[in-house]
């Protein structure tokens, strides 16, 4: 029996797929637990519907971030950090915190786990940060860290 999985069924199939299962399989779990439906016609064509939303979500989604990338590129970030003889910092600035100047100072809201730092930076002067806003999109942006 043809059915179309409505969650993901672990060693089955996932959520969206259209697989031949056992007919007794499909109609006592399947079925009654609401992890698939069968593949009827309407099923199938609704299927496709949500493929072609989803396709255009994620296509949205990357322009949106080729255009941060853009903005971002042309941004520069200045975070005031107390420094001791050299141009070390007392401390160090991580992706939390140029996340967090970087909302105050720009009004963007950007998650910390998007910038991708090796390791925090521990000297003044401008740095170079990528950060990954999307699979397919990378950007740089230069973080400044002046005297206090």
């Amino acid at each position: 029996m043809k059915v179309v999985f409505m969650k993901d069924v672990k060693g089955q199939g996932k959520k969206g797929e259209l697989k031949e299962v056992s007919e007794g399989y499909a109609r006592n779990f399947l079925f009654p637990q609401g992890l698939a439906k069968p593949a009827t016609e309407s099923a199938i064509k609704e299927l496709e519907g949500q493929k072609k939303s989803e396709q255009k979500r994620k296509e949205r989604e990357k322009q949106e971030a080729i255009e941060l990338g853009k903005q971002l590129a042309d941004w520069v970030v200045v975070i005031k950090a107390k420094a001791g003889e050299g141009g070390r910092l007392f401390g160090s600035i991580t992706s939390g915190k140029i996340a967090e100047e970087l909302a105050a100072s720009k009004k963007v809201n950007l998650d910390k786990r998007k910038i991708v730092l090796d390791e925090p930076i521990r000297t003044l002067g401008v740095t170079e940060v990528p950060v990954k806003l999307h699979p397919e999109v990378t950007s740089k942006l230069r973080v400044q860290v002046v005297e206090e």
